[in-house]
């Protein structure tokens, strides 16, 4: 039996799990300015997405891959955006249904995801076989496709909040026409946020079926040992 000096704590000081520390931190400083500061706000949450960025990279780097890891880095995600949300929810009442879809969906397909991959036997939520599905697996193995979708969510929600105190820094003036940094930020990056929340459902719908896969599975080995 291989032998190993490391402890439990010696997994929470990864470096990597330091850096979803670092995450927790700057998004509860953003959550505490939300509704009186959007600037503070807005730095913070982005600066704790950006993070994001990095922990898978220093993970491998450092060979500190952890399960511990996998789960703070997928459910600070969830998290901070779940908060976000709840954040426009008050800010934009009109479009609460719409929040609350998206929360939900992304809830949903990221957890049955998770959790259909580990019984499945994947070390982790981004590893798919090449027999899965076309879209997820694109998704998911490539990194710029992965970064750019997730970069876009994330600034669609932090622009719709920064919107609603101010446009932004205006770039365009012509006639009744004004557009600010923050609008063209949400423009840009909003289709790419609905691409994302339709990968969600198809995530969703795969992640269904894989599990339905494996309750067949179990229950023809359960008749096995039954006759």
């Amino acid at each position: 039996m291989a032998q190993t000096d490391e402890t439990p704590m010696t997994i929470y000081l990864f470096l990597p799990n330091i850096i979803d520390y670092l995450r927790i931190i700057f998004a509860l400083i953003a959550f505490y300015y939300m509704p009186m500061d959007p600037l503070i706000a807005s730095v913070f949450y982005l600066s704790s997405g950006l993070l994001d960025a990095f922990d898978g990279h220093v993970a491998r780097a450092f060979n500190q891959c952890s399960k511990l890891g996998g789960m703070l880095d997928m459910l600070i995600d969830r998290v901070t955006t779940m908060c976000l949300c709840a954040a426009l929810c008050h800010f934009y009442p009109r479009y609460m249904f719409l929040f609350q879809l998206s929360m939900g969906i992304d809830i949903m397909s990221h957890w049955f995801h998770l959790h259909s991959s580990l019984l499945k036997g994947a070390a982790s939520h981004k590893v798919l076989d090449l027999s899965d599905n076309f879209i997820l697996r694109h998704y998911y193995h490539n990194k710029y496709i992965l970064f750019t979708m997730c970069a876009a969510n994330e600034l669609f929600y932090c622009m719709l909040y920064l919107c609603y105190f101010t446009p932004g820094p205006t770039l365009l003036s012509i006639g009744w026409l004004t557009v600010g940094l923050w609008q063209l930020i949400l423009y840009i990056c909003a289709p790419l946020s609905f691409v994302k929340t339709g990968i969600s459902v198809v995530h969703l719908v795969a992640a269904c079926q894989k599990m339905a896969i494996i309750d067949v599975t179990e229950r023809a080995k359960l008749k096995e040992k039954a006759t």
